[in-house]
């Protein structure tokens, strides 16, 4: 393959790790102070802005999510592999849909959702948090497993600290949501008094958002070596 034409893949592979990560760290943030700002509260998960006025940003930007991640091809498998960068990113990509378009318990009785028309209101739930289990193990598979592969030591350590505050968040989110429905009433005073399975949803998508960028800087940086290299053989480009 032409260097030239490496390089555009390259730098296309950094536009959607970039997205990626950017949409990750700003969801949650986009939720908090919009909770703040006009409910004066914070929703007690991320899941629970779908039934506020900021539906539109959650479904959209979970959608987004979906579409880079599926769109995602990333490297072949290598020898070892149980899954590769392409299916391990369209499974969480679906799974980022799963989370968007399957509501959680809807405050009210009532079916307001086309897709809560289709499987049932009380059914709903059950895809929603199966999706989201989906979604988050396989953002700490690529972290933990896939980006952790570099030779850089810093990054390595990045990624492999981003996989294992996912897999911290989501241990968090469910030991709260369980002490939310089956604890005492003084755990479920804790869980929602400090918003607890918030913080920790929010908490594993920042970690997810860091990855990605960090990967997506990585690009960058080989890109800009490349050419450096290129510039040094042939002084017609410099």
């Amino acid at each position: 393959m032409p260097e030239a034409r490496r390089q555009e893949m390259v730098l296309s592979y950094h536009r959607v790790r970039t997205a990626l990560g950017v949409l990750g760290m700003a969801l949650p943030m986009v939720l908090l102070v919009g909770g703040l700002l006009d409910f004066r509260r914070i929703e007690p998960s991320i899941s629970d802005f779908y039934h506020t006025t900021y539906r539109d940003i959650f479904v959209g930007t979970l959608c987004a999510i979906g579409v880079f991640l599926i769109c995602y091809r990333g490297y072949r498998r290598v020898p070892g592999d149980i899954i590769n960068d392409d299916w391990l990113g369209t499974v969480a990509g679906v799974a980022a849909f799963g989370v968007a378009l399957f509501p959680n318990e809807s405050p009210t009785a009532e079916i307001a959702t086309m897709t809560q028309e289709l499987v049932g209101i009380g059914i709903s739930p059950i895809f929603h948090y199966t999706s989201a289990l989906v979604f988050f193990c396989s953002l700490a598979v690529f972290c933990l497993f896939k980006f952790a592969r570099t030779r850089h030591r810093l990054r390595r350590r990045i990624y492999i600290g981003c996989g294992l505050i996912i897999v911290a968040a989501l241990i968090g989110i469910t030991l709260a949501s369980y002490a939310k429905v089956m604890g005492a009433p003084e755990q479920r005073q804790m869980v929602a008094a400090y918003n607890l399975v918030f913080w920790f949803e929010a908490i594993g998508i920042w970690a997810f958002g860091l990855s990605w960028l960090v990967k997506g800087k990585a690009d960058s940086a080989f890109v800009r070596l490349a050419n450096r290299v290129a510039e040094h053989r042939d002084p017609l480009l410099r």
